[in-house]
């Protein structure tokens, strides 16, 4: 798609951040009317003008719709239906890392801010304060649904609700309560109307989440993750909640507009930051990896679908689940699990945001059925024309929206200063408005994501797109006419549709007659909108969406399927129907559907949907697992039958759902195509990894039967297998391989833990112990099992004293970086000067040779280095030269999430330290060299997580101003995937 550059000059309220210094000046220049009811800000703190570059297609124009001090630091939006736009702030931003006496904040808590054009002229020139409340930290969503104003703000759902419509709340009601991630970007995100008037979001994997709704039920999930708060809670892999099913990780969610039925709709995500609705019902997401893994993904969700994350408990991480020949990515996701969907398009590295879906014709048709995906950590707005690609979808990403034009990337890299703000532009949320123009927010700051701020102003900024030379009035909305409400389930605003739902199902038959009217429309998402509404219209709308089982779309027909399955008293009669229909989509939506019936009602049906799998389409296949899912075992002797008598002549499509279901009763079946020189090595690998999915002695014999023969391939891969499941859900189960090499070694440690005897015997002279303590100072394990003793306050003041003096010359980094968490470094030099490096030019080149001889012995780039921390190969993209000096000069200031250090001990004193990436029957670290810890829960006597990050100080590395400057011009080079 072509692009335009468009240069837009802000006004002298846009901020600027230069070093690490706020000039004292107070300069405020105002060239246009904004009402504001509060001052702007107090002496010391000023904007500065600059501008900024926008690249969009040629058919487009920005403009700078609302910027600070009409509002602060914008998370999410909506828009109501006045066509205003409502924003929450977050200016308490995790204060706990960002310094509240350098950082604007607000005392009486965050707020919700009112903007408004009134003019007409396409800039907001009024701003109002709707609420602000202590009980808003940080809050990520916003929906404004009628008169109720639903405020996401972990751990609550919070309900506003203005009655006499004067813009201030005079109800306030906690809808929902319990989510984990109090101040956290992994929490609870914003709520959203669907196309059938029930609400959906979404929370990240900071849980536990333990919700119960208004009927009773109650949702239980939990994880292994547990880092980037201090107000994080204790997760706990492994729950149940009320359906009977172990829901992990991030999660979304259905609830009735009442609060009762709340549904889980897919889990085991990382951290989708706002879930899209399109008004077929589909569900978009987008979703963050682990930092430097160059995984980010936008996906299509589907019912009850796992994305992968963890594994299905919640215990592991992906890490201690990768397998022999995989990808990162691939392994991120946990791709090649069954019962895992698809991860969609990967992006790579970036730090995905807020998403709508835009299904006007107001923007020029070809926009019509696009996903926007914001992207704070690339600078850009991303667009997607789904396209239907078997049971599931091809994401095709183009750039829409950035501040960075590809073909200018190396132009955007020499001007990379601190006068340059190009990576500045950080997409917080997208939205369409009641006009249909498409608004951005801007967070606006050097850095993204939930570690830390740069911008201390808490600037932010609101664009406008529209087509080029186009005038997109906003519209008038009647709601007390049947056209006014038809008006507006016909907006472009997708809460806005839901006023109109919601008047037109109460009217029932009396509007039932200009519902079916919409079902002529040529904008099909106009006709699925009136279909989901006709099934809430009695007997006779039931029977007008009926008909549309029959319609030429398929999508028309999925659309009403989903709307007859939640009004009808009995869908089956519908899934049968649709059981042979020719588009594997729709019949993949009969699957999902079929999940929790009983097998004896649906038997036929499954079996007529598994006969059409013909292999090469996951999405199918997951969707015929869910349907299946309790059934596995009951089921295969039916489909042994109909489908799979020999397993040597299995077809694709039969071998791929065995794989997926990998019941008990397939056991031999399996493990024959395993040994099976007549089948390729994909199909006996295939077999092999379905057997490691099986939890049952007899997989584990089979398992050993393959790993003592002799075929080519097999051996060594069923080999891999017993040892990787040893240490996990094959635990206990009795398996005879040959023994993996100790983890933790007692005899290497047998001296350390004489000497710590020596500090813990209170009979023994201080001199001793002295002495002890400085030999455990100088060694590895021992300045560890020294860090222990610290942490449980087990240390006089004179060993500590001694010990301070030797532990900082450790071997082991992690170790002397920690200690200072304890110990009082004797002779730590002065931070290196801020000023002075950014004074500097740096020198790429130098730089390079000061990563490999300073950072490549934990950070990866290319294939060069080691993955410790973050890959560092596409920072450049995600952070400017001012973000990356912050990020080197202040490293505890934000520890990348999943990258906390965890320091063991063992009952019998031996300790290990590491990263977590197991936590279940055996806990697994990864170590500083990359070697794996296995350890036995039971044998645990203590753990304790670091908040300091093991990355140490530039000055500890002896790196100097000029070693900064270069190092940084180096690192925002690297762009490239």
């Amino acid at each position: 798609m072509p692009n335009n550059l468009l240069k837009l000059s802000t006004t002298p309220f846009q901020k600027a951040f230069f070093g690490m210094t706020i000039l004292v000046v107070l300069l405020f220049t105002i060239s246009c009317k904004k009402e504001v009811q509060e001052a702007p800000f107090s002496l010391g703190e000023k904007y500065y003008s600059d501008s900024t570059q926008l690249y969009l297609p040629d058919d487009l124009e920005a403009t700078l719709w609302a910027e600070s001090p009409q509002f602060f630091n914008p998370t999410n939006m909506d828009v109501d239906i006045k066509g205003r736009i409502w924003v929450t702030e977050a200016l308490n931003y995790r204060l706990f890392r960002n310094d509240p006496e350098k950082f604007k904040h607000h005392e009486e808590g965050d707020r919700v801010v009112i903007l408004e054009d009134t003019d007409g002229d396409g800039k907001a020139n009024t701003s109002k304060v709707f609420v602000q409340d202590s009980d808003l930290t940080a809050p990520l969503g916003i929906s404004v649904i009628g008169n109720k104003v639903i405020v996401s703000s972990g751990p609550s759902v919070i309900i506003y609700t203005d009655e006499n419509g004067d813009d201030k709340p005079d109800n306030k009601e906690v809808f929902l309560t319990g989510f984990g991630g109090f101040d956290h970007d992994h929490g609870l995100h914003a709520v959203v109307a669907g196309p059938d008037g029930k609400y959906y979001f979404n929370a990240g994997n900071a849980g536990p989440h333990i919700v119960t709704d208004k009927s009773g039920w109650t949702l239980r999930s939990g994880s292994l993750y547990n880092g980037g708060s201090p107000h994080m809670r204790d997760n706990e892999p492994g729950m149940v909640s009320d359906d009977g099913k172990m829901w992990v990780g991030g999660i979304a969610l259905r609830i009735n507009p009442d609060g009762t039925g709340m549904k889980v709709l897919g889990h085991n995500f990382r951290n989708s930051y706002e879930l899209a609705l399109d008004s077929y019902g589909n569900l978009w997401q987008n979703d963050n990896d682990d930092d430097g893994n160059k995984g980010v993904r936008v996906s299509w969700l589907m019912e009850g679908g796992n994305m992968g994350y963890f594994n299905p408990d919640g215990s592991r991480k992906w890490q201690a689940d990768r397998r022999p020949g995989q990808s990162t990515v691939r392994a991120h996701w946990h791709q090649d699990d069954p019962g895992v969907i698809p991860m969609g398009d990967s992006t790579g590295a970036g730090s995905p945001t807020g998403l709508t879906f835009y299904e006007s014709d107001l923007m020029g048709e070809k926009y019509r059925g696009t996903l926007l995906a914001g992207e704070a950590g690339r600078n850009v707005i991303l667009a997607y024309k789904p396209e239907t690609m078997g049971a599931g979808f091809n994401l095709k990403r183009h750039n829409l929206i950035t501040s960075l034009r590809e073909e200018e990337v190396e132009e955007a890299k020499s001007r990379a200063t601190d006068e340059d703000k190009s990576k500045w532009f950080r997409p917080s949320d997208v939205v369409v408005g009641t006009d249909g123009a498409i608004y951005v927010a801007d967070w606006y700051d050097g850095m993204v994501g939930g570690h830390r701020m740069i911008d201390s102003t808490g600037y932010g900024r609101i664009y406008r797109i529209t087509p080029k030379g186009k005038n997109l009035p906003k519209p008038e909305i009647d709601l007390s006419t049947t056209q006014g409400q038809i008006q507006a389930l016909l907006n472009p605003a997708v809460n806005v549709r839901n006023a109109g739902f919601a008047l037109l199902a109460e009217k029932g038959e009396e509007a039932l007659d200009a519902v079916k009217e919409i079902l002529k429309d040529e904008n099909p998402y106009h006709k699925a909108r009136a279909i989901w509404l006709l099934a809430n219209m009695g007997s006779e709308g039931m029977a007008a969406v009926e008909s549309q089982l029959d319609a030429d779309n398929p999508n028309i027909r999925l659309t009403a399927f989903r709307a007859l399955r939640q009004t009808a008293s009995d869908f089956l009669p519908y899934a049968r129907q649709l059981s042979t229909d020719s588009s594997p989509a729709v019949r993949r939506e009969v699957a999902v559907a079929l999940r929790d019936m009983p097998q004896n009602d649906v038997e036929e049906i499954l079996v007529a949907l598994a006969s059409q799998h013909e292999g090469e389409d996951r999405y199918y296949v997951e969707a015929l697992g869910l349907a299946m899912d309790g059934k596995e075992e009951a089921i295969f002797p039916v489909l042994q039958q109909e489908l799979g008598a020999d397993p040597l002549t299995w077809k694709p499509g039969y071998a791929d759902l065995v794989w997926r279901l990998h019941p008990n009763q397939a056991i031999e079946s399996l493990k024959e195509r395993a040994l099976s020189p007549e089948l390729s090595a994909a199909e006996r690998q295939q077999a092999i990894a379905a057997l490691g999915f099986i939890h049952d002695q007899e997989a584990v014999n089979a398992m050993q039967e393959i790993a003592a023969s002799e075929l080519m391939g097999a051996k060594d891969r069923a080999l891999w297998w017993l040892r990787y499941r040893r240490n996990n859900e094959w635990n206990a189960f009795a398996m005879e391989i040959p023994e993996l090499e100790a983890n933790i070694s007692p005899q290497i440690q047998e001296d350390m833990l004489e000497l710590k005897s020596i500090l813990e015997n209170n009979t023994v002279p201080k001199q001793e112990k002295i002495k002890a303590a400085k030999t455990m100072a100088a060694d590895r394990i021992g300045g560890q099992m020294l860090l222990a003793l610290a942490e449980k306050e087990a240390l006089s003041e004179d060993l500590m004293a001694e010990v301070s003096g030797v532990i900082f010359q450790n071997p082991e980094q992690a170790t002397r970086v920690l200690a200072g968490d304890y110990f009082t470094h004797p002779s730590k030099p002065a931070p290196l000067s801020v000023s002075e490096i950014t004074a500097l030019e740096g020198d790429p080149a130098k730089g390079k040779l000061v990563y490999q001889g300073k950072c490549a012995t934990c950070h990866r780039i290319g294939d060069e280095g080691r993955n410790i921390g973050p890959d560092l190969s596409m920072i450049g993209a995600k952070l400017d030269q001012e973000g990356l000096l912050d990020a080197i000069t202040n490293p505890s200031a934000g520890v990348a999430f999943g990258y906390e250090m965890w320091l063991i001990t063992l009952k019998d004193g031996t300790v290990a330290s590491g990263f977590l990436q197991a936590d279940g029957p055996i806990v697994v670290l990864e170590g500083m060299q990359n070697e794996v810890y296995n350890i036995k829960a039971e044998d645990i006597a203590s753990r304790e997580r670091f908040s300091r990050s093991i990355m140490p100080e530039p000055v500890e590395l002896d790196m100097n101003e000029a070693d900064v400057a270069h190092l940084t011009a180096y690192l925002t080079e690297l762009n490239s995937e």
